[in-house]
């Protein structure tokens, strides 16, 4: 019997202005081949960090595995990387879907055209990153991002 894993990420995100949801996106995103290596390095590694950060941007250059970055990573009005709520659900077997979810507050308009997964508050490694429909923000809008990475 042969075994073999997938990884599969999913990322879901919902645009909220004065408590209504506006806008909301969900669709399956790439795994860079840095997030892979550094899942290896996880198993094996106690020292490796795991991925705990999401990220928001503005590029739309096309999402590819070789990516290591977001291409415009938004920084300011209140859509900085953020560390994540953490969990894991069950997909399959137990506990075997990570889970990240975050909300930010904008404090200004930004147009959100893709987001990531990452292992620290500032450069690192990034899982995944997906393209998203444009999500243009007004102040107080709320980004509510929720990133799961399925082990099946």
């Amino acid at each position: 019997m042969q075994n073999t894993i997938k990884i599969k990420g999913t990322v879901e995100i919902k645009q909220i202005r004065n408590g209504e949801v506006i806008k909301s996106f969900k669709g399956e995103n790439i795994i860079t081949n840095a997030g892979k290596a550094q899942i290896a390095l996880l198993a094996g590694d106690a020292t490796a960090v795991p991925f705990t950060y999401l990220a928001v941007g503005t590029g739309s250059t096309a999402a590819a595995v070789t990516d290591t970055t977001l291409v415009t990573e938004i920084t300011d009005t209140g859509l900085a990387r953020a560390a994540a709520t953490v969990s894991r659900t069950t997909t399959t077997v137990t506990n075997d879907t990570l889970s990240l979810s975050y909300t930010w507050t904008a404090t200004g308009a930004k147009t959100i055209a893709e987001v990531g997964m990452f292992n620290a508050s500032s450069s690192g490694t990034m899982l995944g990153r997906k393209l998203t429909s444009a999500i243009t923000t007004a102040n107080t809008d709320q980004i509510v991002m929720t990133y799961t990475v399925a082990f099946a």
